[in-house]
């Protein structure tokens, strides 16, 4: 009888790596979970790879409740909550995954079961006054092609409380000039369709026909928002623009994308919108995610009570 040979370590962690490729195809496939999760798991499930290839564990069937105490305890990047959150997550469906796929039925149990998610405390969105967004609203020289520009996509941002992913992917063709929307592909590419409102639409309008004409390339394809090379933005290049602004305007705050969606929201709210109608323009599959503007709104009426009542 010829020795059945021993598997090397690369040819182990070569195994594994096609279960990560695998379950992340499953995700991209059948879960349509976006980019940025997908990228954030393949990071978790490697750090777990290779820690397990470490205590020299030959297949991610063999690992068991003990293997992740261990990852735990010896992952030190993971003592932030969400972070772990996310992590136990990614390592929950992978096994899951692993468990359904498996014909051979090595491991009937997810060893995730055992461990409960962190926490997480919520923590209520920092959001711009109208005057603060009014500041960074005028700042762009709109008298440059660039300039021009960069006001379309603050117009954008804050008309249509978009992502950063959002407005980069943005086309020409999802803008339905005259119903007065876009169409915007979401988490999961997710359609939705969003009100723009006349102001932010007319600067679109003037953006398109005096500042985009001059920057598209051959190569730009209908994406709406183009760099001075007719390619189209960055996620970096939005925060640039936003940072640059909103240091011109010299706001206080820490001013980052997401606060124009935070400040869309709240805004709308407070002005009297109700929190189904803004659930659907944010894009949330959950209502309980666009609830937290009801406590910023609590919030702000709080600062008004005791700003304004003579008790206060």
């Amino acid at each position: 009888m010829i020795a059945k040979k021993k598997a090397e370590p690369a040819e182990i962690s070569g195994e594994k790596e096609k279960c990560i490729n695998s379950f992340l195809l499953h995700l991209e496939l059948e879960k349509s979970l976006s980019d940025n999760t997908i990228s954030s798991y393949r990071f978790d499930l490697n750090k777990f790879r290779t820690f397990v290839d470490g205590l020299n564990i030959a297949s991610f069937y063999e690992a068991d409740k003990n293997t992740i105490e261990k990852f735990l305890s010896a992952a030190k990047n993971y003592n932030k909550a969400s972070t772990k959150a996310r992590m136990l997550s990614a390592l929950r469906q992978f096994f899951g995954y692993l468990i359904k796929t498996d014909k051979y039925k090595r491991i009937t149990l997810n060893p995730l079961e055992f461990f409960d998610p962190p926490k997480l405390s919520r923590k209520l969105p920092v959001v711009l006054s109208v005057n603060e967004i009014d500041k960074i609203l005028n700042q762009p020289d709109i008298q440059t092609a660039l300039g021009l520009r960069d006001k379309t996509i603050l117009e954008v941002m804050y008309a249509c409380g978009l992502r950063v992913s959002e407005v980069i992917s943005l086309k020409i063709q999802n803008v339905l000039f005259n119903d007065e929307v876009i169409r915007v592909f979401g988490k999961g590419s997710k359609e939705r369709v969003v009100p723009i409102g006349k102001s932010a639409l007319d600067w679109v309008n003037i953006y398109i026909t005096k500042s985009r004409i001059t920057l598209a390339k051959h190569f730009s394809e209908d994406f709406l928002f183009l760099n001075w090379r007719g390619r189209r933005l960055s996620r970096m290049a939005i925060w640039d623009i936003i940072s640059k602004y909103s240091k011109m305007a010299k706001i206080q705050k820490e001013v980052h994308p997401h606060i124009f969606r935070h400040s869309f929201a709240t805004h709308l709210l407070e002005g009297g919108a109700d929190l189904r109608s803004i659930q659907e323009m944010l894009g949330h599959s959950d209502i309980s995610t666009t609830q937290i503007y009801t406590h910023v709104d609590i919030t702000y009426l709080k600062e008004v009570h005791k700003q304004f009542h003579p008790r206060g």
